[in-house]
């Protein structure tokens, strides 16, 4: 591994240095409160006995500290591992007791759901990839989609689907609900409407407060929903793919292109668009009378794009990954190019929007505007409805994967359309941990100069509100909502990602981390920036990357290992740099130091690993040429 030594002193680091290390500071404080005040000493989350009475609320134990492990992989304290990794067991043995998961792994449920929990096992598995009883998890819940555990026989290789929209270490849970089935009235579910629009006297979702309409609603969910594949089955790539990157083993690659390879076929034939129902003889719309739309988590109920094109982004991430087959990628450009060519100019007031709180920081940013542009995210027998703002997650993860002329395009052309200044830095954190994704891009364009600060003031600002929050709960926590624990936890990320990985963060249904760089700290040998190094990621372009560290810290010698690729995927071809070349610190006899001034250095690198030493006090500003998914991807850690 070649060393290039920092040798340009840190006279004058700049503001986003110090907010950076101050913000890292806090976070690695904040979960103390959370868990003096949420959990029991085992880790158990403080609540009532028993489940949640159904089959859905697996996913939000375990979203109460799903970043903690992330926080630890970009330089967090040692705790974040620790207290991480008890959680996840704690919560794992908490549901299990309540009949919720079964083998350590959920029993039987959608996978838009599973996704949000399995984040948390991934990040956990790249932080520490030499965990033998993580690694051992990793390759038996793979297991469980490569029948490879007899009670759980969820993938036909035959026809090449995962058997029933409801999935787990159970095998399919056929249905969509236990007991007698019936699709009740609640005001929490009333925004997203009818599952199905052809049920006889059926025509608003309040008519489900009549318990005999209820029940035949529930009936033809069961019936309709309740088995065969959905397009959201697509996320459980992921679990495959994070245990070819804990093994190697090439039966997980083979299985996602197998898999993926169905899916595509059938977007094809549908003229792009996936459809989001198969049925158990391979036939799409088998249970729909022929319709390709209206599977669970699909195109009509209860979120249509927002989750199909997680899934398709999820999938094709995952199978570029393990391929290097930039087509995959073709798979969620097609979903969004068709939603894109829908969109229209509309007033944002009279919109019934399924997931109005979604978009608080674009109307914040914009305003009392009177128009803006929506996209219809649901289609059913009434054709495409539920019109909304156009999530730039969806863009912004093709670029970072592709760095494609046409994907960047893609999101300029949404700039355009929305006619508000995406330079805007709002504070506020959603449950995703994201949405900030347009005045980073932005900087990235080198039209927002001031983000980096800005950002990170603002994210410090939400994590004393958290913590406010904390300290002011008064709550019975054997009677909160299932949400609650997610609502308080401390811990984000999302400007820490952006700022030193270069990318957005991970998607939140089932998305692994897909970044142009990481960081491991030499001398503790273990991930993450090394206390007191800041990182900045300036520029991103196809073959090339700006990257600056300081390094605070008057006193020590940091030594840091950058690897290119969030998993080695990427390769270092050559650095260039500023060496000094004036006389620092000069003599004790001057008042003050000689103007400092540099000279240029270029070498040459190839390697997926580079070092760099930042003695006391000093700062080196790296343009790294590289070459992009060119490596067999892994959670290995560095040859050190």
């Amino acid at each position: 591994m070649q060393t290039i030594i920092a040798t340009t002193p840190s006279v004058n680091p700049p503001t986003w240095v110090i907010l950076e290390r101050k913000l890292i500071d806090l976070l690695n404080e904040s979960i103390y409160p959370f868990l003096e005040k949420y959990t029991r000493e085992d880790g158990t989350l403080i609540w009532r006995e028993g489940g949640t009475g159904s089959r859905d609320g697996a996913d939000d134990f375990y979203e109460s500290s799903y970043n903690w492990p992330l926080l630890y992989l970009l330089g967090g304290h040692e705790d974040l591992l620790t207290f991480g990794q008890r959680q996840w067991d704690a919560i794992t043995r908490q549901l299990t007791a309540a009949g919720m998961v079964h083998k350590e792994y959920e029993l039987g449920y959608d996978q838009f759901h599973q996704g949000e929990s399995y984040i948390y096992f991934y990040f956990l598995c790249m932080a520490d990839p030499t965990n033998p009883v993580n690694r051992e998890r990793a390759r038996r819940f793979a297991g469980f989609y490569l029948n490879e555990d007899p009670d759980a026989p969820n993938y036909d290789p035959e026809h090449k689907i995962i058997r029933a929209p409801h999935n787990g270490s159970g095998g399919p849970r056929w249905g969509t609900m236990d007991g007698d089935p019936s699709y009740n009235w609640g005001p929490g579910m009333r925004v997203y409407g009818l599952p199905f629009h052809d049920i006889p006297d059926i025509g608003h979702y309040d008519d489900l407060q009549d318990p005999a309409k209820a029940r035949r609603m529930g009936e033809a969910m069961q019936e309709r929903m309740g088995k065969g594949d959905v397009a959201g089955n697509l996320i459980v790539t992921s679990l495959i793919a994070n245990a070819y990157l804990m093994t190697g083993d090439t039966k997980y690659q083979r299985w996602i292109v197998e898999y993926v390879d169905a899916w595509m076929a059938r977007a094809q034939q549908n003229g792009g668009l996936l459809p989001d129902n198969v049925g158990l003889s391979g036939q799409v719309g088998e249970t729909m009378g022929g319709k390709w739309y209206g599977g669970l988590y699909g195109w009509t109920w209860p979120h249509g794009y927002y989750n199909i094109g997680m899934a398709a982004t999820v999938a094709a991430t995952n199978a570029y990954l393990l391929t290097r087959n930039a087509a995959y990628l073709d798979l969620p450009r097609s979903q969004l190019d068709h939603v894109w060519a829908l969109g229209e100019m509309r007033d944002p007031h009279t919109l019934e929007m399924s997931l109005e709180h979604h978009w608080v920081g674009k109307f914040t940013a914009e305003g009392e505007t009177s128009e803006t542009f929506v996209i219809p995210y649901r289609y059913g027998d009434q054709g495409w409805f539920d019109y909304m703002p156009l999530s730039p997650v969806y863009p912004t993860a093709l670029w970072n994967l592709s760095m494609d002329a046409g994907d960047w395009e893609r999101i300029e052309q949404l700039r355009e359309a929305e006619k508000y200044d995406w330079r805007k830095v709002i504070a506020f954190r959603n449950k995703e941990d994201s949405g900030h994704e347009q005045p980073w891009l932005r900087f990235l364009a080198g039209d927002n100069p001031t983000y980096p600060e800005e950002i990170l003031r603002a994210s410090y600002g939400v994590v004393c509100r958290r913590l406010a929050l904390i300290r002011e709960d008064q709550a019975d926590l054997t009677k909160v909502n299932i949400h609650h624990w997610q609502e308080h936890n401390p811990v984000l990320t999302e400007a820490l990602v952006q700022l030193t990985l270069g990318a957005p963060q991970a998607i939140y249904n089932g998305g692994l981390l897909i970044s142009r760089v990481r960081y491991f700290d030499a001398e503790l040998r273990r991930p993450g920036l090394p206390a007191d190094v800041a990182a900045l990621i300036e520029t991103l372009e196809a073959e090339r990357t700006v990257l600056h560290l300081v390094n605070l810290s008057p006193f020590a010698t940091r030594n840091v290992v950058i690897q290119a690729g969030a998993m080695g995927e990427h390769q270092f071809l050559s650095a260039s740099y500023d060496e000094l070349s004036s006389d620092y610190p000069g003599s004790y006899k001057s008042y003050t130091a000689a103007p400092l001034t540099t000279r240029s250095q270029t070498v040459t690198l190839d390697d997926k690993w580079l070092q760099i030493t930042l003695p006391p006090a000093t700062e080196i500003r790296l343009d790294l040429q590289m070459a992009r998914f060119v490596n067999r991807p892994s959670y290995d850690l560095p040859q050190w």
